[in-house]
């Protein structure tokens, strides 16, 4: 295995192309091959820098198949650069099978680091930066995002989901009924001529959407719980708790009592969920 062979995986721009660190821009032009998940999109990049690398699809149709080839290569001594769509690859793209079979084959991974629609979502949309949790894509079906929601309502942390142009209106209305209140932002065209950052609280946002044809990838983010938002009780946790107690031999009153102390959830409660079997 040479020493030489690595996988370079370069962030490119979000959007305004002027977004691209030097370090990165030597690593394309320094690199064997590019592999990039639009080819389309990286060639714009690679004309407005002259960089004349080999250019090679590497997207969810494809790395299945051309992961284990990559592999080979990188540990036969080639240096392959790695470009997402846009932003740090890895991150809700198939670049993270390549990062993972390198590393599982003891190869070098190195990630220069730039452009980030997280962070830039976050920072711009002034809701709390001290925590937050990063969701990747909203589920396509509205039980699942309200599961998903559900899931993470009582966490203390903005949320952050990225979110097509064509869902995004019909996905912050499920958000709206899950935490009615709750501060939000959406933001979309990140870095370019039409960005735009809209911040209000979840009702005020979906009315603002409401009828509007959106471009361009989303970001939706959700503040942390308010301080006057009722607790979301954990119905499966509650029921493991009171099953868990019972077959140690406490009598269900007295299980009842113990689960309503220890999760902090009102006893008449907890009763009606250790009587309603529910999903196991």
């Amino acid at each position: 295995m040479s020493d030489t062979g690595r996988l370079l995986v370069c962030a490119t721009p979000i959007g305004n192309l002027g977004d691209v660190t030097l370090r990165v821009l030597d690593a394309l032009r320094d690199a064997h091959v590019i592999v990039a998940e639009d080819t389309r999109v990286t060639r714009k990049l690679l004309a407005r820098y002259d960089i004349h690398t080999p250019l090679e699809r590497y997207d969810e149709a494809t790395a299945e198949a051309r992961t284990p080839e990559l592999v080979e290569r990188i540990a036969g001594g080639a240096s392959v650069a790695l470009v997402s769509d846009a932003g740090t690859p890895g991150i809700s793209d198939p670049g993270e099978r390549l990062v993972d079979a390198c590393i599982s084959a003891g190869l070098h991974v190195d990630v220069l680091p730039g452009a980030s629609a997280i962070i830039t979502a976050l920072v711009s949309s002034g809701l709390p930066t001290r925590a937050f949790y990063f969701g990747g894509f909203l589920p396509r079906k509205a039980g699942e995002i309200r599961r998903t929601l559900d899931s993470l309502a009582a966490l203390e942390a903005t949320l952050i989901f990225y979110e097509s142009p064509r869902r995004a209106a019909a996905s912050l209305a499920i958000v709206a009924e899950a935490f009615p209140g709750r501060a939000a932002a959406m933001a979309r065209e990140l870095t370019k001529i039409h960005e735009e950052i809209a911040r209000d609280n979840t009702q005020a946002l979906v009315a603002a959407l409401a009828g509007r044809e959106l471009k361009g990838e989303v970001v939706l983010l959700i503040g942390p719980p308010c301080a006057d938002e009722a607790p979301v009780t954990d119905e499966r946790a509650v029921r493991s708790a009171v099953a868990l107690h019972l077959s140690e031999g406490m009598t269900r009153k007295d299980a009842v009592k113990r689960v309503a102390a220890d999760l902090g959830v009102a006893r008449n409660e907890v009763y009606r969920l250790a009587l309603d079997k529910g999903e196991c």
